[in-house]
């Protein structure tokens, strides 16, 4: 279940909010004047997010050069590959 606050909360008990964010490796989710207004989390649970939003991103354009016909062949990129590395 999300855990949500109000702005206020955030702003008298930030060290209580950190520890959450930290410890639980989720979001804490803060509104103002009812709705929602931020998304607040760790660095370290901010990376993980960004790491795998950026490898799913990698992953659709391989899907999708793979559709175009737009990629090499395993054994065409090793050969390629070690050839370079000689």
């Amino acid at each position: 279940m999300p855990n949500i606050r109000p702005s206020a909360y955030l702003r008298n008990n930030y060290n209580e909010v950190s520890e959450f964010c930290h410890s639980n490796m989720e979001p804490v989710f803060i509104t103002k004047n009812g709705h929602g207004d931020l998304a607040v989390m760790s660095i370290e649970a901010y990376e993980k997010f960004h790491g795998r939003y950026e490898l799913y991103n990698l992953l659709d354009d391989a899907i999708e050069a793979e559709k175009a016909g737009d990629f090499t062949d395993y054994d065409d990129f090793i050969t390629e590959f070690r050839k370079d590395m000689a």
